[in-house]
């Protein structure tokens, strides 16, 4: 896991080495364990890096094979290196170290471009290939690790972070469309494009190739999530079985390294069931305990930290907690602005912020944690108002009429409500519309036609498969993964997550429906997987958080603050009614729609932004 950079002159034939150094100390955060940069004519590359997997020095990039001359820079982890490698060195390949990086280069020789897709693993990086005259460049399926670029007058450029590039734009402007969309939308995450004019996203599952000859560059996709046929039909042992199977296989690869590896734990499903396997696995390979680290909400209502005991108890974990209080919101606030680089929807952020500095503290560079299970395995209510509808669009009025008598046995407390506010919010235009109509009369008349376009339909996708598949590629999986790989990174820390095994992916995206929800349960395939290997009250609870903060309280207290930063932000003066925000004004809004005009004014201080276009 490391931090990379890379810069291609398109005005001279040579790099100013100060250039690549300048992007590569930039990101000093993501790799304290070594730097090297690289400059070839037109060509410059930098890396930083956290040391994981073979400490030694030939694990230095950029790395250079020396038979092809081919330079690659590269953030993240190929998890079946062992796997690939046993297959390359079959071909005739030979090893000097015993890295992923250098199985990603001698793949590269063999597959070609197509050598992405035998990869399992998290990845961006950069390959100078100087027999084609190319830069080959690639990001994991679902997006998990990052990959900024910016084109100016002088050059093409890209890094693991924003902050890398923004010395070499003109000027520091917010993206008009995206910052309408982040707070009318709740659009927190554009997959191409960042808050910064002129600073693009390479998305998931996607290449990009510069022509070094030509000067221009082109990006195609190699992955599509798509049903899996063979899976389909498969009935719930089947299924349990083919579950239990990937999923400990996930943990397993993501359990290798050279250092020790942990696991967030909220005592949710998710995290529980990882911690359990992979307590298990660790325990069985290195005769340690597994280390586990809560962070407890000083909010009772939020607090579940008595679900994670028990599987602190069940599993035999090494258990530290971490409970943030409202004087560390207040000294962190501002250091979470900077490691996120873009504004955020939800004071939530903080507490993964807190998990991973105290994986920092304790030593603990590898941390497994669980996002990705509510997406693929159905975990959040609105999937039930989904799947309720369409069964009564198919003429299926039984299975919809168990879908409400499944809710009223099993859903949480206020299971139905929860489904009705669904089907009106996610489905309906016109309640849709009402429910965002005060946040319009905030905005000046000029912005209607950008107000317009940044407005979400209502989501009609023919079935819970085609839903999956955008939240996970387009709507919410993405700025998780953002939070994730911004938190983790800003304290050294990499962060792997078994739920996105693409195989796993695939696997339960593809399995009939009625197997994920389930006589009102959702994630119904992963309880009954866990079913017996963990207690009862964590695999059928039916409350659920995350590692949620006191949001609530922390504004409240915060509420001077959050005031007046919204009302000197001159982004917002520009795109607001004039006096809209001023004295209690904001006391109109929810406290979502405060919370995301707080913090696009704190990222507009931190960043420096001057404007919009």
């Amino acid at each position: 896991m490391c931090g990379i950079a890379g810069y291609i002159s398109t005005r001279s034939s040579e790099v100013a080495k100060e250039i690549i150094e300048r992007m590569t100390d930039a990101v000093a955060h993501r790799g304290p364990d070594g730097a090297g940069v690289w400059v070839h004519g037109s060509v410059a590359l930098g890396h930083r890096r956290l040391s994981i997997l073979d400490l030694s020095e030939l694990g230095r990039q950029p790395m250079i094979d020396p038979d092809s001359g081919r330079v690659i820079t590269f953030n993240g982890e190929i998890y079946n290196y062992i796997e690939l490698r046993r297959i390359l060195a079959g071909q005739g390949y030979r090893f000097r170290s015993h890295t992923d990086t250098e199985v990603i280069l001698n793949a590269y020789d063999f597959w070609g471009q197509r050598c992405v897709e035998q990869f399992n693993g998290m990845w961006s990086f950069a390959i100078y290939d100087p027999r084609e005259n190319l830069l080959f460049c690639s990001r994991d399926r679902f997006g998990v690790k990052p990959f900024y670029y910016a084109e100016t007058t002088a050059g093409f450029a890209f890094g693991s972070e924003i902050r890398q590039l923004l010395p070499l734009l003109p000027s520091r402007q917010a993206d008009a469309q995206v910052l309408l969309g982040f707070l009318v939308a709740r659009v927190a995450e554009d997959i191409t494009h960042s808050f910064f004019s002129g600073v693009r996203k390479l998305p998931g599952g996607h290449n990009l190739v510069f022509d070094l000859a030509a000067q221009k560059y082109t990006i195609s996709r190699y992955y599509s999530l798509e049903v899996q046929a063979g899976y389909v039909a498969l009935q719930l042992d089947e299924a349990v079985n083919v579950f239990q199977e990937l999923f400990r296989d996930a943990i397993r690869l993501r359990l290798r390294s050279d250092v020790r590896v942990g696991t967030c734990l909220s005592g949710g499903m998710d995290s529980s069931s990882i911690a359990t396997l992979a307590a298990e696995a660790y325990r069985r390979e290195s005769q340690q305990a597994f280390l586990a680290i809560t962070a407890v909400s000083e909010d009772p209502q939020t607090d579940e930290s008595q679900f994670a005991q028990r599987v602190v108890e069940n599993a035999g974990l090494e258990w530290i907690i971490v409970k943030p209080g409202y004087s560390d919101f207040c000294d962190q606030l501002a250091a979470v602005v900077r490691a996120q680089e873009e504004p955020f929807a939800s004071a939530s952020v903080l507490m993964q912020f807190f998990v991973m500095r105290e994986a920092r503290r304790a030593g603990v560079p590898v941390l497994l944690d669980g996002q990705g299970g509510d997406e693929t395995l159905l975990g959040y209510d609105r999937y039930f108002a989904d799947h309720f509808l369409q069964s009564l669009r198919k003429g299926k009025l039984a299975a919809a009429l168990a879908v409400v008598s499944g809710l009223l046995r099993n859903g949480r407390r206020g299971a139905l409500s929860i489904l009705l506010r669904d089907l009106l919010y996610f489905h309906a235009p016109a309640v849709r519309r009402m429910a965002t109509r005060n946040h319009s009369s905030l905005f000046r008349p000029e912005v209607g036609p950008s107000l317009r376009a940044a407005r979400v339909p209502a989501r009609d996708y023919g079935g819970l498969s085609a839903m999956q598949k955008d939240e996970i590629e387009r709507t919410n999986l993405p700025v998780l993964l953002r939070y994730e790989d911004k938190n983790s990174m800003a304290h050294s820390i990499e962060t792997r997550l078994p739920f996105l095994d693409y195989r796993l992916v695939e696997f339960a995206t593809s399995v009939a429906t009625s197997l994920k929800l389930h006589d009102g349960w959702g994630k119904y395939l992963l309880r009954r997987s866990m079913a017996g290997q963990m207690p009862e009250a964590v695999v059928w609870r039916k409350n659920k958080f995350g590692f949620e903060a006191p949001e609530s309280r922390w504004m409240r207290l915060y509420n001077s603050q959050i005031q007046a930063a919204v009302r000197s932000s001159c982004l917002l003066s520009q795109i607001c009614r004039e006096n809209a925000l001023q004295g209690t004004s904001l006391d109109q809004f929810n406290q979502g729609m405060r919370w995301r005009l707080f913090s696009l004014a704190l990222w507009e201080n931190e960043f420096a932004v001057t404007g919009m276009t």
